[in-house]
């Protein structure tokens, strides 16, 4: 079994961008870098990128971020403004609601855990 460091991310950006349904503010493009699966699907890690822009997103994994590059603000169906940027570690629990705004393009590190069953 090997370490997975994000340092050594050879393998291929993967496009990504918002669904057309979710924009707020168009824009936001980039790329995500999976590194790791567990064997039963249910964890991931990797690298994302993405430039400035907004959508609104409903989670249904656990998810934890480290910013590596740039800034972004949170805001939660309640009103509640988280803003992160280069540096900060946050979890996002299951059942966040709300939006994603990338405010300076941006880069992560992920660590993904869906729900079982």
């Amino acid at each position: 079994m090997r370490i997975i460091l994000f340092r050594d991310s050879n393998e291929p950006i993967e496009p990504w961008q918002p669904e057309p349904d979710r924009v707020m503010v168009a824009g936001a493009t980039g790329g995500t870098q999976n590194l790791y699966e567990s064997g039963d699907s249910r964890v991931f890690a990797g690298v994302w990128h993405a430039t400035r822009g907004s959508w609104r997103v409903v989670y249904d994994e656990m998810e934890y971020c480290h910013i590596t590059k740039g800034r972004a603000r949170l805001t939660s169906s309640t009103g509640m403004v988280t803003e992160v940027q280069t540096g900060d570690g946050f979890v996002i629990p299951n059942g966040f609601e709300g939006v994603w705004e990338v405010l300076e393009d941006m880069e992560k590190h992920y660590v993904i855990v869906l729900p079982a069953g």
